[in-house]
């Protein structure tokens, strides 16, 4: 039987109060407060996670670099990418971080394969790969038995800003977008794409609900 998960599209949202408004909503929730998934776009800006080592921001420019409380280290937000973000208790939906890990991979891997583009996973390195160059990463942080933070799914963007970064600290890691993969790619209907593999992957029911 599926669980109900409210959807709410923010639009284009600066990182940092976005990241504030998860951990009060993870902080202040109870059992019985609803699961949410945030779909969102942000303004230019390199993350640096919990185990982040700075020599991995080789030149980091006019973009700013925020330190947060999630796994993994550096990686870079910007318009024309999907930022996703689970806010589930784990507990109360009967699965543990790994299965949240693989389901929203696996999301991801059906999703691109819509557009005939084959992609995988690796071992000890999160996130989801095409022929070894990085198409979506991958940082959450459990509190209470509940998740927050997300993945990050390159769509149709810029990627200059990850050539001034090891991305999620790998050295040279390249980093591709759908758009180059596949034609007639468009960044609304790849997120209603996305929610309904991660829906089916991580069985929950979608409720479309507008942001405050």
């Amino acid at each position: 039987m599926t669980q109900p998960i409210i959807v709410k599209h923010l639009g284009r949202q600066a990182y940092e109060p976005v990241w504030r408004a998860m951990q009060q909503f993870t902080d202040e929730r109870d059992a019985n407060t609803a699961d949410e998934l945030w779909l969102v776009e942000h303004p230019p800006v390199f993350t640096q996670g919990l185990a982040g080592k700075a020599e991995h921001v080789l030149a980091a420019g006019d973009i700013p670099v925020i330190q947060v409380d999630r796994g993994g280290q550096v990686t870079y937000h910007g318009p024309g990418q999907i930022v996703a973000y689970p806010l589930i208790n784990l507990r109360r939906h009967g699965i543990g971080v790994k299965s949240l890990v693989h389901g929203i991979e696996q999301a991801i891997i059906d999703t691109v394969a819509l557009y005939g583009v084959q992609a995988a996973r690796k071992d000890n390195a999160p996130g989801v790969y095409v022929d070894g160059a990085k198409i979506a990463s991958l940082g959450l942080r459990i509190r209470k038995a509940c998740s927050f933070h997300g993945l990050a799914f390159n769509i149709d963007m810029d990627l200059e800003p990850f050539q001034r970064i090891n991305p999620c600290g790998f050295s040279g890691l390249e980093v591709i977008q759908l758009a180059d993969l596949a034609q007639q790619v468009d960044i609304n209907t790849v997120e209603q794409q996305l929610i309904a593999a991660f829906c089916q992957q991580l069985n929950f029911t979608a409720n479309t609900q507008d942001a405050a």
